[in-house]
């Protein structure tokens, strides 16, 4: 049965938010709160607190349902759309068509699945909270911790990407790690703003940058189609899957397409600062049929006029000189979004830390004080795990395969069974979404044990080959 129940409307003057956590962590259980919130009365509080408790309340409860789509789209479409035309030269144009329309649908559905936890449960702030509601207080600490880890990974991938793109852009012989350090700094300095509503401006930046990226490349590999002996119609692309395709291949094009479907990690935190929770399905929604549209339409056109020879990312088969171009275009895509990822885990731990304080609303001298040294930390730590780990991206890879397969496909149909079904599973009107999350659940799983497959074998193929690097090495990979 659902426990919506359970979470009556706040009374309190403090907020409607925090009252619903309060009710959350102490009705019906003596157990620790689940979830981080303030034990401070609003009686307790000074005048002055009062109102900067108020002036936060306000300051983290003004995005909009099109905001919202902008921030899931930064969180969701970046230079990882261009590796799908590889992923269509290994399935096959029938089958990457598919693939990117199916599991686009999939993603929709579970990210719908999310957005009635959390109208349920408006207590809920992160993913790590939904653990708490699964698993009590030891579900609360995993989950957020796995939360945290798989979010600081991701900044250290853009990190490794900004120096990849630089590297690439100025065809310099300077150490790697000048330009990792350059990286670091954007990011930091692009995570400053704690509020998404105060950074959507840079959404809009981030969405034009990657259109106008995956059009150049569409356009130049067009042209050189064209202008290739025998023109587009001599390119060998197949509707069918390439020749002697293995496992492990096969996995790695539809783990990419899994993967840039995977925006809902971070959509309980987005939720979290919407003024209006209930508008979500219309993000949701317009996301996923962008979502869908831009994939379909770059994996299937750049692999059309590039054939089975497409590279990954896709701009590199665009030449050297357009390629550059690209990258260049594309930057905003690469330091916008993993600026986004940084400032979720800085929200997270900055308010969990001060719990207790008005700190928590970074709205005054102290709290911005300490919310550039928690983005900072976070920043620098990313920065030294992509640096000092020789074979870090085969181990995203991995952290992707454990925690985001979990976070997107099978704890969403777990959600709806023990924290949205009301009634028997097999009920008549249940039975239906029953089968639907189990059939989902079932894929979340096949990407988690063959992610994990693809990723270690890749891992054991590098060091057999000789191709890992040492930590902290001055090469442009």
């Amino acid at each position: 049965m659902s426990n919506t129940e359970n979470m009556a409307p706040a009374t309190t003057d403090v907020s409607l938010a925090e009252s619903q956590r309060k009710k959350a962590n102490t009705e019906g259980s003596n157990s620790p709160p689940l979830f981080p919130t303030s034990d401070v009365k609003d009686y307790d509080l000074s005048e002055a607190e009062q109102q900067i408790t108020a002036a936060g309340e306000a300051k983290y409860s003004r995005l909009s349902w099109k905001q919202l789509t902008l921030m899931l789209i930064v969180d969701a479409i970046a230079l990882g759309a261009l590796s799908i035309p590889q992923a269509f030269a290994t399935l096959g144009m029938i089958a990457g068509v598919i693939c990117c329309v199916g599991i686009g649908l999939i993603a929709v559905y579970t990210s719908w699945i999310i957005g009635k936890v959390k109208l349920a449960f408006p207590a809920v702030q992160h993913y790590g909270d939904v653990g708490g509601l699964l698993l009590g207080r030891v579900g609360y600490e995993v989950f957020s911790a796995v939360f945290v880890i798989q979010l600081i990974f991701v900044v250290g991938s853009h990190c490794l990407t900004g120096t990849i793109a630089f590297a690439t852009i100025t065809e310099s012989t300077i150490c790697s790690l000048v330009f990792g350090v350059v990286s670091a700094i954007i990011l930091f300095l692009l995570a400053i703003p704690s509020s998404f509503a105060d950074i959507t401006i840079l959404g809009y930046i981030d969405f034009a940058s990657i259109l106008i990226a995956i059009g150049i490349t569409i356009i130049t590999t067009g042209i050189q189609g064209s202008n290739s002996p025998g023109g587009l119609a001599a390119v060998a692309w197949s509707v069918y899957p390439k020749e002697n395709v293995t496992f492990t291949e096969a996995y790695v094009a539809i783990g990419d397409i899994v993967f840039a479907y995977s925006f809902a990690t971070c959509q309980f935190s987005f939720m979290e600062e919407m003024h209006t929770p209930t508008d979500f399905t219309k993000s949701i929604w317009v996301l996923g049929l962008i979502e869908i549209i831009i994939y379909t339409v770059t994996g299937a056109t750049i692999y059309a006029f590039v054939g089975p020879n497409v590279q990954s990312p896709a701009l590199l088969s665009a030449g050297t000189t357009v390629s550059r171009i690209a990258f260049g275009v594309a930057l905003p895509v690469i330091f916008i979004s993993g600026s986004i990822n940084a400032i979720v885990v800085g929200r997270l731990l900055h308010t969990r830390v001060y719990k207790n304080s008005v700190i928590r609303y970074i709205n005054t001298p102290k709290g911005w004080m300490t919310w550039i040294l928690f983005v900072a930390a976070i920043t620098i730590v990313a920065w030294i795990i992509a640096e000092a780990i020789p074979f870090f991206t085969d181990l995203l890879s991995i952290i992707s395969a454990l925690f985001t397969s979990g976070f997107s496909f099978y704890l969403p149909p777990i959600m709806w069974l023990i924290l949205l079904c009301k009634g028997k599973w097999f009920s008549k009107e249940n039975l239906p979404f029953a089968i639907i999350n189990f059939l989902v659940f079932l894929m979340g799983l096949a990407v988690l044990v063959c992610g994990l497959y693809s990723s270690i074998d890749d891992i054991r193929n590098s060091y057999r080959t000789g191709s890992v690097q040492s930590p902290f090495s001055c090469s442009q990979t």
